[in-house]
């Protein structure tokens, strides 16, 4: 992440998304297909690493590491190339990928509990969740709030602007944070 400045001079949080080109790998359509989308590589992988299966799909495109498929009716066709020219500045985007995985956590820092007191006979129970179950059933009913693994979900952030297009490196500034750690695969749609 870094800071923005406009030409009045007020800061915006942002983060910089180096992004390469994509390649259209497959193109569905609604008669063969049943529905329309579009699939999208991007990324390289060695040869060694990929499977006759996919070489045999990807053929002359190349060695893509990641494969994605998208909803939409637009007309490309196997082979194009989409580059970070379809964003401009100003534009609204919404942001998805996967989170930072946190590992196992408590319920303190998982569902912001607040804890026990730290006085009145609290000894080594602070951090704990108190009370989990009834009298009547008998048991803990499920989605019942308690610590287990966090972090490591498809989250999606909604509403962000685009600050910055730089079409000679393919990176692309976008405003406040996105989920995700440093070099994650990181979804960006219009």
């Amino acid at each position: 992440m870094t800071q923005v400045f406009d030409e009045v001079g007020l800061v915006t949080p942002a983060t910089v998304v180096n992004t390469g080109s994509l390649t259209v790998t497959q193109v569905k359509s609604d008669d063969k297909d049943g529905y329309a989308s579009v699939q999208i590589g991007f990324g390289g992988k060695k040869e060694k690493n990929i499977a006759k299966s996919q070489k045999g799909h990807l053929k002359d495109l190349g060695n893509l590491r990641y494969l994605r498929e998208f909803r939409t009716d637009t007309d490309v066709n196997r082979g194009d190339k989409i580059d970070v020219e379809i964003f401009k500045k100003g534009d609204v985007v919404t942001v998805s990928s996967i989170s930072k995985g946190k590992g196992f956590q408590g319920v303190v820092k998982r569902h912001n509990f607040s804890g026990g007191p730290r006085s009145h006979g609290q000894k080594h129970s602070e951090r704990a969740p108190g009370s989990i179950g009834s009298q009547g059933p008998q048991r803990v009913f499920k989605g019942t709030r308690m610590g287990g693994r966090m972090g490591g979900e498809r989250v999606t952030v909604k509403n962000l602007r685009v600050l910055q297009v730089d079409k000679n490196s393919g990176v692309i500034v976008i405003s406040g944070a996105i989920p995700g750690r440093p070099g994650s695969l990181v979804e960006i749609r219009g």
